[in-house]
């Protein structure tokens, strides 16, 4: 598949002002050359008219451009053509592309591949394409493009070049020392210093959360105002709202975004006991989503709330006369919209302080599972008294960071990652 040329749609599907079609691949300028005659010189943008290769009909005059290999986005020659939008337009230009030998429709994902293939990003820049393709907050914009433009790449480089100096190290002591003699106490340093770092960047706030959402988890007795107030929070009735204790017997999940972060509001049924099947079969989930919850609003007594890192008493109802707000809670309500801006702020800001910082680096479950057996090998390195094992150790965390970057034993991952991007990315 590597050698073959390929074409696709690239922008959003017609009508459109503009559409983009590429084309690339080892021979990726003669089908440019089959319906626009001639290509201008690379990187330059030239007004020409497409025809179809075999009849000869005008199709379209639109602005084409080359890329010439290695210096394209996918390192091999790239053939754009900036058509007219509209659906008759793009499809004749992608039937006249069809219709020439040797040239297919690209799959999903296959432009990007082949870019990975072919050097010119790597697994982590990929990764984050991906995400930035789905990113639908501010926050997850910015973390995706970080990884996209090779944030994580050149820190791993940096890491590697430490790592190799510390091989070299290992090396030259198994090639010139006395068998008997211990590890150089200053190669364990380097490896102990090492270790540590990444020790650093595995207590930072994960991208798991930011893709997926923090999950703020309503909770309390029955009949305290939580669908209430989770309705107000929306804006509309997405959950029943009844005086009768146990009407909510299983969760809902409501996905929303507080000043760019994103979170899954979650409402639970009340917690109390039941002997009723079903209801207590919601209670259970509610209290087991209580204990993974990323943020609680406790709406029962603050005394009865349980111990969660991020909990937020609030006292819900505070419109009733008979509902006087206790001192250490926040008093909402649901008929007035007392309270609720606030509530949203103090959310907001205590999902900020769960989620990477505003420009940081953030890394997924899969790089943070090879950057802890870097790290892991690494401790061992600065343990053990052998220096053959020293190596050996140093070998296993340079096989980790390759993993990371995907130069190597990620071939399983690869067509699950690109299979989430569109046609023609």
């Amino acid at each position: 598949m590597a050698g073959e040329t390929i074409f696709a749609l690239s922008s959003g599907q017609p009508p459109a002002a503009v559409s983009l079609i590429r084309v690339t691949g080892p021979r990726g300028s003669k089908p440019g050359e089959a319906i626009a005659d001639t290509l201008p010189e690379p990187r330059h943008a030239a007004v020409r008219a497409l025809r179809h290769p075999q009849s000869g009909d005008l199709l379209d005059d639109a602005l084409v451009l080359l890329f010439a290999a290695p210096a394209s986005a996918t390192g091999e020659d790239i053939v754009e053509f900036q058509c007219h939008g509209g659906r008759a337009v793009v499809d004749a230009v992608l039937a006249a592309l069809g219709a020439i030998d040797g040239l297919r429709l690209a799959q999903p994902g296959e432009f990007t591949r082949r870019a990975f293939d072919n050097g010119r990003i790597d697994l982590t820049e990929a990764e984050g394409l991906a995400d930035l393709i789905h990113a639908e907050t501010e926050s997850q914009r910015k973390a995706a493009l970080g990884l996209a433009e090779g944030g994580l790449k050149r820190q791993i480089a940096e890491w590697q070049g430490k790592l190799l100096g510390l091989s070299a190290a290992a090396e030259r002591a198994i090639e010139y020392d006395d068998e008997d003699e211990a590890a150089d106490p200053a190669l364990a340093a380097g490896c102990a210093a090492l270790a540590a770092e990444l020790g650093t960047w595995l207590d930072r706030p994960r991208l798991v959360p930011l893709k997926s959402g923090l999950r703020v988890v309503v909770a309390g007795p029955p009949n305290a105002g939580k669908s209430s107030l989770i309705n107000a929070i929306v804006g509309s009735d997405r959950v029943i709202v009844s005086d009768i204790p146990g009407t909510t017997r299983d969760f809902v999940e409501i996905p929303l975004a507080l000043e760019g972060v994103p979170i899954i509001l979650t409402d639970t049924a009340g917690l109390r006991d039941s002997a009723e099947r079903v209801e207590a079969e919601g209670i259970a989930r509610a209290r087991s989503l209580v204990e993974s919850a990323d943020i609680l609003l406790w709406l029962g007594d603050p005394v009865d709330m349980p111990g969660h890192p991020d909990a937020i008493a609030v006292h819900a109802k505070s419109d009733l006369p008979e509902r006087p707000a206790p001192s250490a809670s926040l008093a909402t309500s649901a008929v007035t919209g007392a309270g609720i801006r606030d509530l949203l702020e103090a959310v907001a800001e205590r999902g900020k302080a769960l989620l990477p910082a505003e420009g940081a680096i953030a890394i997924n479950r899969r790089q943070a599972a090879e950057l802890e057996g870097a790290r892991h090998a690494l401790v061992d390195a600065a343990a053990v008294p052998d220096t053959i094992l020293v190596a050996e150790n140093l070998r296993s965390a340079r096989a980790a960071f390759d993993r990371i970057t995907g130069r190597a034993g990620v071939e399983d991952l690869l067509d699950a990652l690109f299979s989430r991007f569109c046609l023609g990315k």
